[in-house]
Formats: structure tokens, C-alpha cells, sequence
């Protein structure tokens, strides 16, 4: 009998005892349950069914699926055929879907397997049939570069049109005043272009580089005769300290100087994190609004210029406790780059501390930031009466909120004296807390600039 069947009748057996046992007072149904291997919860299911049915199907063999495979079997006699001419599973494969009865090499194994063949033994490349195969392209290496006449494919074809920018900018000079490392075969100036290069062509990360490691149109643009590897980008970007890429920012500031690139207005000021997943242990981590959660992260600084919406300043190199001091870094770096302050910054409250905020009053820098709504902030703004609050119209006819009610008042904060402003029917829930030190602005021209760095 076969040993399916017989796990049948065990079955059948164990149903029928159960059952009964309920019945004529034998075994408990816990103690069947048990005996059986069923839960007791199971056990008492399987009663109610075989109770309820008035035509029971506990002692008919169930229906299993397909006993065999009709692709496997069907190709059996060609499998073992090709094997005889010493073709591998993979070629196997191949020659089968070229026939139009693909199969994967892991079932082409398993028939061989089945039909008692052992496994070929290794081969070299060249004693394999010809296939198309990794191509090993050439290494990096200026001295190789040709502009000799020719004509190629390129998927960056975009990238020439940045080449009148490029040459503006003048990039031997940057990586010079940066002091850059680089090599005989790739110079500083040329790894700076590849990295330029990949930011431009929007490839977010260095090993998708290897996708157009072929691609002489982006290596012409950097003007190597191959775009550099992932592992030389990976190797190059550790050995980029942050105190040259502040170098590099101030040289590229002192070329773009007379573009009216950066009015030097006013700043957008923020933090952002950027999520890390890999497995390095010293990543702290950051709460990441995309992800609404804290995760390991990299935290960065950035600063914006108001008008160009541009970014002039960036810093990756903070940790917990340093966010506070960041604003005065990106000041000493203007005024160091620029030779003078700036005159105005706009940033929400995660950015610095009260006592900062008075530092850049007395630096007569004028700001705005949004205040965080403390429960007796709240509590304060709904006890105000209605006749306290004033309507105002924003100048941005775009905007659905056009009309916010506001309140000002003087408050004093680290031994300094602010404006606050409170405002609602911006379109959110909750009302919206101005901090300044600008006292002659009006209250729509300072809802107009944070919304702008919103």
C-alpha cells in the first residue's frame, strides 16, 4: 500500500476518534488533540465540520497536485542528447530556448541529475563556445587621450552642452586652489570633471558608473580616454577631506564672483538628512522627514542664496551637538570668501538656539525663524481675543491663503529683545510663530520670505 494512502487512513482515523470521543464518553478531545498532533482549537473545528455535513468527505483521499513536469519531461531527450556532445546546463539552456522550450539551467541539472550524470568539469574561457561575454575596458589614463577624428555613440550627449560653462569655470584652477589630489594618469582637474560629470548626468551613485564605463562621449568630456572606475571614485572621494571641499567652494565662489550668481541678499538656511544603509557603525542617527522616522544617517548643512536659488555652502561633516554652531561656520565662510556678512538669513527653529539668535542680533545680521509652538505658546494665542488679530494680503496671487490674520508682540529671549508675530490661516492646523529682529519689515513681507524658504 502506498505510504501516502496509508498516511490517509491515519488521518481518517484520528477524525473518527475524535469524533466519537465526543460521543461515547472516550478520551477527551485534548487528549485526542495530543495524541494526533492537531491543536485543540483545530481538533474542535474538524468536529463541527464532520458533525454539520450531511454528505462528510473526511474519508475520501484528497485530490494532489500534478505528479509530473511536462516541461522537464518534455525535454528530457534533448537534455540528455546535447549532454552527450559535452554542452554545459547553461549552453543546454541557451540551445533549448533558441527551440522554443526554455528551460532554466537549475531544472536542466536536475533532469541530468536524475538521469545519473556527474557534472562537467571546469573549463577555461577559450575552450567554451564563443558567447558574448564582460568586455575589460580600458583603464583610465590622460596620457592615452586622443582627439583624433571619429565618430561613436554616446547616451551623455547631454553633457556637451554644459562645455561653454565648463570652460568658464576653469576647472584646473579649482582643483589647484583646492589642492586636489591626483596622479600622472588622472590629474586633479580631470577627477574633478568625472565627478562633475556623473552630478550632471543625474548618476546617484558611483557604482552605477560602470553602466558607462564604455561610453566615450563621457569620457570625452572629461577628457580621458575612459571614464574612471567605480573603485578609483570610491578611493578618490575618502581621500577629499572637507577642509578641501571648503577650499574648493571658495575658489569656485572667487570665479563665479562677477556672474551675479550669489546677490548675497538673503540665505536660505537648512538641515537635511540624507539616509545611510550600509553598516558602519559610527553613523549617527537623524530624524528623516521623507521617512517621517529617525534612522542612520548623514546630517548636512545647506545654505541657499535667496534670490539665485542657488546653493552657495554645504557641510557633511557634522555630529550630535554641533548643529547649533553650523550657522557661524557658513557666516565666517562667507565673510571670509566674500569680505563682508551676510545681511540676511531665513531658517526654521532646528537650526540654532535662542542664545545664538541674540549673537546674530548683536552681529547686526538680521534673520527670520520659525519658533517651535510650545503648549503655553498655544494657550497664549487662543486666549487672544478676535479684535486683536489684523488681516493682511500676501502679493502672491498663485496662493490659495492669500489673507492670514496676524499678531505681533515684543518679546524678550537670551537677554535680547524680538518681534514675534503670530499667524493663521496659512493652511495649516496649527497657527505659524515668527521670530525676527526686523523691526521696520511688515508682516507680509515677512510671511512672503519664509514661505519662499518653506
Amino acid at each position: 500500500m502506498p505510504q501516502v494512502f496509508r498516511r490517509t487512513q491515519e488521518s481518517q482515523a484520528a477524525h473518527l476518534r475524535g469524533s466519537s470521543g465526543l460521543f461515547c464518553g472516550r478520551p477527551p478531545p485534548k487528549q485526542v488533540a495530543r495524541d494526533f498532533g492537531y491543536t485543540v482549537g483545530s481538533f474542535h473545528v474538524l468536529c463541527h465540520h464532520f458533525r454539520r455535513d450531511p454528505d462528510p468527505i473526511f474519508f475520501v483521499a484528497p485530490h494532489h497536485g500534478p505528479q509530473s513536469q511536462p516541461k522537464k519531461s518534455a525535454a528530457r531527450d534533448a537534455i540528455i542528447s546535447l549532454r552527450k556532445q559535452n554542452h554545459s546546463v547553461y549552453e543546454i539552456s541557451e540551445l533549448l530556448k533558441e527551440q522554443q522550450c526554455p528551460l532554466s539551467p537549475t531544472a536542466i541539472r536536475e533532469v541530468l541529475k536524475g538521469e545519473g550524470f556527474a557534472p562537467l568539469p571546469r573549463r577555461l574561457d577559450e575552450e567554451r563556445p564563443d558567447y558574448p561575454r564582460p568586455t575589460i575596458e580600458a583603464v583610465a589614463d590622460v596620457r592615452d587621450f586622443s582627439l583624433q577624428a571619429r565618430s561613436f555613440t554616446t547616451r551623455c550627449g547631454g553633457l556637451f552642452l554644459f562645455i561653454p560653462d565648463l570652460v568658464r569655470l576653469n576647472t584646473a584652477k579649482l582643483a589647484s586652489a583646492a589642492k586636489l589630489p591626483g596622479s600622472q594618469m588622472i590629474p586633479a582637474e580631470h577627477a574633478l570633471r568625472s565627478a562633475l560629470a556623473l552630478k550632471l548626468w543625474s548618476i546617484e551613485r558611483k557604482s552605477h558608473v560602470m553602466s558607462l564605463a564604455a561610453d566615450e562621449g563621457l569620457a570625452l568630456f572629461t577628457g580621458l580616454n575612459a571614464i574612471p572606475k567605480k573603485s578609483y571614485l570610491s578611493e578618490y572621494s575618502s581621500r577629499v577631506t572637507p577642509a578641501r571641499t571648503t577650499q574648493l567652494l571658495a575658489a569656485w565662489h572667487e570665479q563665479v564672483s562677477g556672474s551675479h550668481l550669489f546677490s548675497g541678499e538673503s540665505f536660505n538656511l537648512d538641515f537635511h538628512s540624507v539616509p545611510y544603509y550600509g553598516d558602519t557603525p559610527v553613523i549617527e542617527r537623524h530624524y528623516v522627514s521623507m521617512r517621517s522616522r529617525r534612522q542612520p544617517s548623514v546630517l548636512v548643512f545647506l545654505a541657499q542664496d535667496a534670490d539665485g536659488r542657488a546653493f552657495c555652502y554645504s557641510n557633511a561633516d557634522l555630529r550630535k551637538g554641533e548643529e547649533a554652531e553650523e550657522i557661524f561656520r557658513f557666516i565666517s565662510f562667507w565673510k571670509k570668501t566674500h569680505g563682508k556678512l551676510p545681511r540676511h538669513l531665513v531658517f526654521d527653529s532646528r537650526l540654532t538656539t535662542y542664545a545664538h539668535l541674540a549673537r546674530l542680533d548683536k552681529m547686526g545680521i538680521d534673520f527670520i525663524t520659525l519658533r517651535r509652538r510650545s503648549p503655553n505658546l498655544l494657550k497664549e494665542i487662543v486666549n487672544l481675543p478676535r479684535s486683536a488679530w489684523r488681516v493682511v494680503e500676501l502679493d502672491v496671487p498663485t496662493r490659495k491663503y492669500r489673507f492670514p490674520r496676524v499678531y505681533e508682540q515684543k518679546i524678550n529671549l537670551a537677554g535680547c529683545e524680538f518681534r514675534q508675530v503670530f499667524i493663521q490661516d496659512l493652511g495649516h492646523d496649527e497657527p505659524t510663530v515668527l521670530l525676527t529682529n526686523q523691526e521696520r519689515t511688515s508682516a507680509k513681507q515677512l510671511i512672503t520670505a519664509m514661505r519662499r524658504e518653506c
